[in-house]
């Protein structure tokens, strides 16, 4: 690709991706998905994300600094969900914007995300929800979306501070307390209406009365972004509460599903 205007004015570069395709059926963008690099290095990351033949790529990077970099026009689809789905989609590239934030992740040493990364993340997703329309409760975790694959941006990252300025949807997780729990293996009506709550709130998950490995996984996905307090793939009152809330904070006659 040929170098290009960002399409955001707090960006200060652009590294053109190699990487890109068009938007099926002119599908506009109507969702954001938050990722980390997950590499060891920065210029690791940016060459993963802008050379030919990765077959990966992202519409913007955050660097630790708080620089923003812009890879790929936000009219074309990059290539950074994967085999993903929500709410019903399951061509998420096609639909979302994906912003890579810099962080080692979880395989080369987690760190906290510092201030002004996080402070540059809310300034460019405000900036593309507001020529975007796109509602708060459609910004999402790559773990959302993958449960079964990926884990980013993970437990670190400070989702509560993104929804104090207006991005992401957001509710004070449920303290934790001892109490009944579900967990794998148990299958019961209350593991069903467990995976209709989980599904009524976007995510892909087997509506069966069985708590099975993807149950799990979707739970601990919900965990790593919600109740990030205790990441375990079991549902206690905590994380029950909390998916609860979130559902009944939704806008009114809505669900994560809507665009």
């Amino acid at each position: 690709m040929k170098t290009f205007t960002s399409d955001s004015s707090i960006a200060s570069d652009v590294i053109p991706s190699a990487n890109y395709g068009e938007r099926i059926k002119g599908r506009q963008p109507d969702m954001i998905v938050l990722h980390y690099t997950g590499m060891p290095d920065v210029e690791s990351a940016i060459a993963q994300l802008c050379t030919a033949g990765t077959d990966v790529s992202a519409h913007y990077i955050v660097l630790e600094d708080g620089r923003i970099v812009q890879c790929v026009p936000e009219a074309k689809r990059a290539w950074h969900a994967g085999v993903s789905f929500w709410a019903g989609e399951e061509d998420i590239n096609s639909c979302s914007i994906g912003i890579e934030i810099v962080n080692r992740g979880h395989d080369w040493g987690y760190q906290d995300f510092p201030l002004r990364q996080i402070a540059a993340v809310i300034a460019l997703c405000r900036g593309i929800m507001l020529r975007r329309k796109i509602p708060s409760h459609r910004v999402l975790a790559h773990s959302d979306i993958a449960p079964s694959r990926k884990k980013d941006p993970g437990e670190k990252f400070p989702w509560h501070s993104l929804a104090n300025s207006g991005v992401g949807h957001w509710v004070q997780p449920a303290p934790i307390i001892r109490g009944e729990t579900l967990k794998l293996g148990t299958i019961s009506e209350n593991v069903e209406s467990l995976q209709q709550a989980l599904a009524r709130y976007g995510y892909g998950v087997p509506v069966s009365g069985k708590y099975d490995g993807a149950t799990m996984e979707v739970v601990t996905a919900f965990q790593r972004h919600f109740r990030p307090a205790r990441v375990d793939g079991i549902t206690d009152q905590s994380t029950l509460a909390t998916l609860h809330s979130l559902l009944a904070s939704l806008p009114s006659g809505d669900t994560a599903a809507a665009g």
